[in-house]
């Protein structure tokens, strides 16, 4: 790559197994070619069996470390993962929107990806409902995008999401809510299809992606790797029908390229193509 990476900001929570989080958005964003830094919100217990516990980190240090990022970094992008209580979701919203709004600031920071993390896949809460109602009226208004995959979706809609007509009625219902551009997941249904829906002048217009389904154990931290990976497509000016595509390429490629890891559910592979350019030079040195 020409010149310098953009730079994309994650915010969101640690996972001390690194199959999401910041650790493993790190290695996602380094995977697209971009530069990463982070903001921790929460601290967890976990493994690939699962959430154990949650501590929250304290808001006034959410706030201190976007600033002085934010101050010191050109940002390309952002993408928001797990947030965990209603005062680390309060504290990013007031972040983003006076970045957008108050005099002397430096314009809003663009590409914000909204990856709304509410239960672990092992159920946990990750959000409490303060959290999630704060989430609708504060953060997503702010968000250019936002990547919830079925469940989540219908949480925040209220809508059964089931198939692709129930995918489209969320979507829907999330641009009354004020979202220009939704890219709801569906890695949880029999056929793994995500759905793009974004508003133009003409209109709401939708996109359908559709991939073969994985079979596989390495699939913890999908939603992170899908999310980071659109951000960073965003940083690097490709379109939302691009970096959506993009987006869902990378991580059917990274689960496919995953490996047995722990005794639950295993990490995506985020950093597959390294070890692809590792294999290819190693048989060209061979030849």
């Amino acid at each position: 790559m020409a010149g310098k990476p953009p730079v994309v900001l994650t915010i969101a929570g640690f996972d001390p197994s690194s199959g999401a989080g910041v650790t493993a958005d790190i290695k996602t964003i380094a995977a697209h070619g971009c530069y990463g830094v982070a903001c921790i919100t929460a601290m967890t217990v976990q493994s690939t069996a699962g959430v154990c516990r949650v501590e929250a980190v304290d808001p006034t240090l959410v706030t201190d470390t976007l600033q002085e990022l934010a101050t010191d970094i050109a940002i390309a992008a952002v993408h928001i993962g797990m947030l965990g209580t209603a005062k680390v979701v309060k504290a990013v919203a007031d972040f983003l929107s006076q970045r957008s709004g108050k005099a002397g600031l430096p314009n809003r920071l663009p590409n914000v990806v909204l990856d709304p993390i509410l239960k672990s896949s092992s159920g946990a809460d990750l959000l409490d409902a303060r959290g999630r109602r704060l989430l609708i009226e504060s953060l997503i208004p702010v968000a250019d995008v936002i990547t919830p995959n079925v469940d989540e979706a219908a949480i925040l809609t209220g809508v059964k999401v089931t198939d692709l007509d129930g995918m489209r009625a969320a979507a829907e219902k999330l641009h009354r809510m004020g979202l220009a551009a939704v890219v709801i997941t569906g890695g949880h249904l029999d056929e793994a299809i995500d759905l793009l829906s974004f508003t133009t002048k003409r209109g709401v217009e939708q996109e359908v992606f559709k991939a073969e389904r994985q079979r596989s154990n390495s699939t913890h931290g999908t939603g992170c790797a899908f999310a980071t990976a659109m951000a960073c497509h965003l940083a690097l000016e490709r379109g939302l029908a691009e970096a959506t595509l993009l987006a869902k390429t990378y991580v059917t490629a990274a689960i496919s390229a995953g490996h047995p890891l722990g005794r639950g559910t295993g990490p995506v592979h985020h950093l597959y193509r390294m070890h692809q350019q590792r294999r290819t030079a190693t048989s060209g040195s061979e030849s």
